[in-house]
């Protein structure tokens, strides 16, 4: 038996600027970033804010909030992503916007989801049967944008692998 190569091809939009997004993205992109200053961080002073976008137009925040007991934290994506979900359960997420600042280094490069948030992200996209628009910024430089979860995680877990 001999050995197939298998490649995958992801796309992302690089952005300069805020300025440079189409207005509904700058929106939601402007909401991340306030969101950030909202999250409670005194352990890793590594402050993350994320918005997203439902069908209606509708935004919704979140941030990262820390714990002393580490796991006992939850992400800024995933915040948004709960409650918008629990509140709107019928209603599509279009977009999701993350930015972060930190007061130990200026944070210049987009920030990517964590492996959970990822998960996350992969879940509502099978339940809605729709991609989601991903936004990742820095506190300052370029944002990257994909237009589904695909782009960041290409071999995603999916619920049907545990159906029965």
């Amino acid at each position: 038996m001999s050995t197939k190569i298998i490649k995958f091809s992801i796309e992302f939009e690089e952005f300069e600027s805020v300025e440079k997004l189409n207005p509904l993205d700058q929106e939601l992109l402007v909401k991340a970033r306030e969101a950030r200053s909202n999250a409670y961080a005194p352990y890793s002073h590594f402050f993350v804010g994320a918005s997203v976008r439902l069908e209606d137009g509708s935004i919704f925040t979140g941030n990262n909030q820390e714990n002393a007991a580490y796991p006992s934290g939850i992400c800024a994506e995933r915040a948004a992503l709960f409650y918008a979900a629990s509140q709107f359960p019928e209603k599509k997420i279009l977009a999701l916007a993350i930015s972060c600042n930190s007061t130990s280094a200026e944070v210049n490069k987009p920030l990517s989801p964590c492996g959970g948030c990822r998960q996350v992200i992969s879940e509502y996209e099978t339940k809605q049967g729709s991609p989601i628009r991903i936004l990742m910024a820095g506190e300052s430089g370029s944002i990257l944008a994909c237009s589904g979860i695909d782009h960041l995680l290409p071999l995603r877990f999916k619920g049907e692998f545990v159906r029965k």
